[in-house]
């Protein structure tokens, strides 16, 4: 499957990506009809807390349930068939791309503390952001984690 997130939705488009579905993030107050263009062209579910919008992409819209982050994931989880440990950190959070591994010289622009680590070492080959093992991927994994559990 692959996402297109209302503005309202950008934690949760993180959250996809994170897990690593394709998710794009619609923005800069694009209007309506151009985020359903989208959606149709890109062959996307569109999800959106928009009742109207919802109704309108039927039936590849899905509307989420305002709330917390995780309320969000449940709400989604209840209609489609998420699998939370897709492929986990595999896409930037940030622009979507799919990460590439790091070179040795984005490894040496790591912090000192961790470069030395076991990795592995990703980069985003579009922003240039660095990504590593570190206690945020280690959160992120039991929250991706707990995710799946409510879900079965």
């Amino acid at each position: 499957m692959r996402f297109l997130c209302d503005e309202m939705l950008a934690r949760l488009a993180r959250l996809l990506r994170t897990a690593g579905y394709d998710t794009v993030l619609a923005s800069g107050g694009i209007g309506d009809t151009e985020v359903l263009r989208i959606a149709c062209d890109e062959n996307r579910v569109l999800l959106t807390r928009d009742r109207r919008l919802a109704e309108r992409a039927h039936p590849r819209g899905v509307l989420i349930a305002a709330g917390s982050l995780e309320d969000e994931a449940r709400s989604l989880a209840a209609v489609l068939p998420v699998d939370w440990a897709l492929a986990p950190f595999s896409r930037c959070v940030v622009d979507n791309t799919p990460l590439l591994d790091a070179t040795p010289e984005q490894v040496a622009r790591m912090p000192p503390e961790v470069n030395t680590g076991p990795g592995p070492f990703r980069a985003c080959p579009s922003c240039g952001r660095l990504y590593w093992p570190g206690t945020h991927v280690k959160r992120m994994t039991e929250k991706l984690a707990g995710l799946g559990a409510r879900q079965a």
